[in-house]
């Protein structure tokens, strides 16, 4: 596991919390991919059993859902670079689940860690599910980082 740290980022709250923790605990320069995952509505409206409403415009939905990870994924790179490390934004399309494509990265890039937070902003606006930390801990046999939410918002 020679290769990048992944960052599982999302754009919420605990995401950057983990960003920051992570910055206290690894010692920089560093290889960082900020990876953003999304999903497709049509794949929301499965997971959810067909029992959303629909989205609509489904091609639009997908559009801006592309566009939005993009741009929380170069947020996310922006904030590592703050961080002090040598960090490259990714978006990856998720077709079996975020833990799955997480997973799935972190075996391509042979990362040496993967970082996420507790939670995500909700199922719409995030494919980084609470569970999915917890997936992704079971699940990707390499070191996995999951930071709880601040203190503040824990008591």
């Amino acid at each position: 596991m020679s290769g990048p740290v992944l960052f599982c980022y999302d754009g919420s709250e605990d995401s950057r919390a983990a960003l920051a923790a992570a910055g206290e605990l690894i010692a920089r320069p560093v290889p960082v991919v900020a990876l953003t995952v999304w999903q497709t509505a049509a794949e929301l409206l499965a997971q959810a059993g067909g029992f959303a409403v629909g989205f609509g415009d489904e091609r639009q939905f997908d559009a801006e859902e592309t566009k939005l990870a993009w741009e929380v994924a170069e947020e996310a790179a922006a904030r590592g670079r703050e961080h002090g490390y040598e960090a490259t934004p990714r978006v990856e399309q998720a077709t079996e689940g975020a833990a799955r494509a997480i997973i799935d990265v972190a075996n391509e890039l042979d990362a040496r860690l993967v970082v996420c937070g507790r939670r995500g902003r909700g199922f719409v606006k995030s494919t980084l599910l609470g569970s999915t930390s917890q997936a992704v801990l079971a699940h990707s046999g390499r070191p996995v980082l999951i930071v709880p939410k601040a203190r503040s918002e824990r008591a």
